[in-house]
């Protein structure tokens, strides 16, 4: 029995690293973090989160090809990063799940799924889930919304239903856009992600 727990003992381990939250949620308020290193775009080039601004702000959103939730909200992923690019707001989406590279998130298989899906913004590797550290991260997909000034105004969800569209009653992020593009205040300024934890090494 003893020889038995030994030897589950390595698997176990790493599978709480692999399920490793990172740390509290970047504050509302926030400038964006490590603003000028580059990621790789399924483009081939590479990317920062300065150079995918736009001149009224920037949306990052956490997310991978893998995760139910996020295959979910597939459709409203592309509605809303079309609005956000529409209104001038840069968009970037990052694949955080280091632990997964193996197993439906590597690089090329990030390219297929964005060239399914019609991707026409930034999609890149995040390399030791460096950014999903420096934001807080932990689910896919999970958002974070900046100003003009650079300032982080909204974190969370889409909106808030993840079984699907026709059961929203609130889409909180395009709101959140609404909100800024007009010079208000964001009304609603944290929700909760819900979705896949990030696979950390």
């Amino acid at each position: 029995m003893k020889k038995i727990f030994l030897s589950v003992l390595p698997v176990m381990a790493f599978t709480v690293l692999a399920l490793k939250p990172a740390g509290e949620p970047l504050p509302i308020g926030s400038t964006i973090p490590k603003p000028e290193i580059k990621m790789k775009d399924i483009s081939g080039k590479e990317v920062s989160f300065k150079d995918a601004t736009k001149k009224n702000g920037l949306l990052v959103m956490f997310s991978c090809n893998t995760c139910p939730v996020v295959r979910k909200y597939q459709s409203r992923t592309n509605e809303i990063c079309k609005y956000a690019a529409d209104k001038q707001i840069g968009v970037i989406l990052l694949n955080s799940n280091e632990g997964s590279r193996e197993s439906g998130d590597s690089y090329d298989d990030m390219k297929d799924y964005g060239k399914e899906n019609g991707y026409s913004w930034s999609y890149v590797v995040d390399r030791n889930s460096t950014m999903a550290d420096a934001f807080g991260a932990n689910r896919t997909p999970e958002c974070f919304l900046f100003n003009k000034d650079g300032k982080l105004v909204y974190h969370g969800a889409i909106d808030d239903n993840s079984n699907g569209p026709d059961e929203v009653t609130r889409k909180h992020l395009r709101i959140a856009v609404d909100e800024i593009m007009s010079g208000k205040d964001v009304s609603m300024k944290v929700t909760r992600s819900v979705g896949c934890s990030i696979k950390r090494l």
